[in-house]
Parts: C-alpha cells; sequence; structure tokens
C-alpha cells in the first residue's frame, strides 16, 4: 500500500482537502487495479486522468499500433510515434506522470482464450474497445467474474458511458445490445468529433473515481448519454431483458 507521506500529499492535496475524498479516499484510489481495454480517443484521456488522479495500478491492452488518422482524438500520440505500440507509448508517458505506476502493457488483442489470464487481477474493468465482439467478451467474463465493468462508446456527437456492478447487479450490457449490429459502428464510417472522445473518456475516468470512492451508490445499471452538439445529458436505467443472449440474473 503506498503511505501518503508529505509529498504525496503535496502531489494531490488538492482532491484530498475535497471532503469527498480525504486521506481515506486517496489511499483507495492509490489501492484499486484498473484494467483498461482500447487505447484510442476514449483510452488515452481516460488512462491520462487516472494516473493523475492516483492509481497506481494499471493495465493497458491494445494490440494496435499509432496511425496517421489516429492523431486528431488519440491525444497521447504524435506524429513522431507512427507504426509504434500504443501499449508502450502509453505507458512510457504514464511513468512520467508518476514513476510509481505499476503498469503492465499487453500488445496482443484480447479475446475468449486469454481474457481469464489478462484481467483475473483487476476489480475495475474500462472498456474503451471498438468493435462489438470484443465488448460482448468483455461483457460476459465480467458478469461471470462479479467485476466492476465502466464501458465507454462514441458515434458522431454523442458519448455513452454504461456503469455495471455486477457484485450487485446482474443486468449487462446484452440487456441493452442484445444482438451485434450488422455492421460494427465506428468513426471511420460515421465520423466523430474529436472533442467528443475527450469528453466521453474524462466522464469514463469520473465514473471510476465515483465507484471507488463510494460515492455512486446505484443498485442497478446505467448508461449516461451526452450530446455534444446539443450539451445535453440524461442517464437511462438498464433493465433486466428476458432474452438476453448470456441469461444473466438478477441477485
Amino acid at each position: 500500500m503506498n503511505k501518503i507521506n508529505l509529498k504525496n500529499y503535496k502531489k494531490f492535496e488538492k482532491q484530498i482537502i475535497l471532503k469527498e475524498v480525504g486521506l481515506n479516499g486517496q489511499q483507495k484510489i492509490f489501492s484499486s487495479k484498473i484494467a483498461i481495454v482500447g487505447l484510442g480517443g476514449l483510452g488515452c484521456p481516460l488512462a491520462l486522468y487516472l494516473a493523475s488522479s492516483g492509481i497506481l495500478n494499471l493495465a493497458l491492452i491494445d494490440h494496435d499500433k499509432v496511425e496517421y488518422s489516429n492523431l486528431n482524438r488519440q491525444v497521447l500520440f504524435n506524429e513522431n510515434e507512427i507504426g509504434q505500440s500504443k501499449t508502450k507509448l502509453v505507458k512510457k508517458k504514464l511513468l512520467k506522470i508518476n514513476q510509481k505506476i505499476k503498469i503492465k502493457d499487453i500488445n496482443f488483442k484480447l479475446d475468449n482464450n486469454n481474457i481469464d489470464k489478462i484481467l483475473d487481477k483487476y476489480d475495475i474493468i474500462c472498456d474503451c474497445s471498438d468493435n462489438f465482439t470484443t465488448r460482448f467478451t468483455i461483457n460476459k467474463y465480467c458478469q461471470k467474474n462479479n467485476k466492476v465493468l465502466i464501458s465507454a462508446a462514441i458515434n458522431k456527437f454523442d458519448a455513452q458511458i454504461f456503469f455495471f456492478n455486477f457484485k450487485k447487479n446482474n443486468t449487462c450490457f446484452r440487456c441493452f445490445m442484445p444482438e451485434k449490429p450488422f455492421d460494427d459502428i465506428k468513426c471511420d464510417a460515421e465520423g466523430i468529433m474529436p472533442t467528443n472522445a475527450g469528453i466521453a473518456g474524462l466522464l469514463q475516468a469520473n465514473e471510476v473515481l465515483n465507484f471507488i470512492l463510494n460515492k455512486n451508490k446505484k443498485k442497478y445499471a446505467t448508461i449516461k448519454i451526452f450530446n455534444s452538439l446539443n450539451f445535453t445529458f440524461r442517464e437511462v436505467k438498464i433493465t433486466k431483458n428476458s432474452n438476453c443472449k448470456i441469461k444473466c440474473i438478477i441477485n
């Protein structure tokens, strides 16, 4: 456990002095174990702000390399890094924020054959993936293993943040999305505002920290929907779907 010495206090004092955080809350942040799946437009700001907040145990999972088309929204990368591994680049940059972070960079694709081994030691799983096959795989794993799943998705001007606490309620992502769409909806085809990706990643980070600090006490799954064009925000309860493909059961 990382001790809050004078140096740590100085670094994190602006959040520690919040009565909703305090020394106990900061210790909870230090102790949390987070896995991030996908280091694109969502995963970059998410990883950046979790590291800046004091998360000390992170898994970074992405098999992609930086491409030129990534640079308008994947804010941790630049033109000199095209062709390099995203996980290794993000790890290097997060360690410059805090040298004490324990980071496991996993530079291959998550699937049914490796997910148990990769995610077993992490308490909160952050899904920033860009395809429904991976989303369904993560959802099934988290539901089966009673993990907390905080997922984000973006399309055009919309940002969606999903919260599933499978320790309390087994309503899952496939209750919301029973089948994969005929074509995966990706920003390559639909388009995305870069600011929308950043907003979604920050909202996802905020949801992670709220859960760690025990500020999200909802016993049901939710989706928060933000539209960056109209600047509207709403939250919807995700209810149990009797036709759920993984037959999840409410506790």
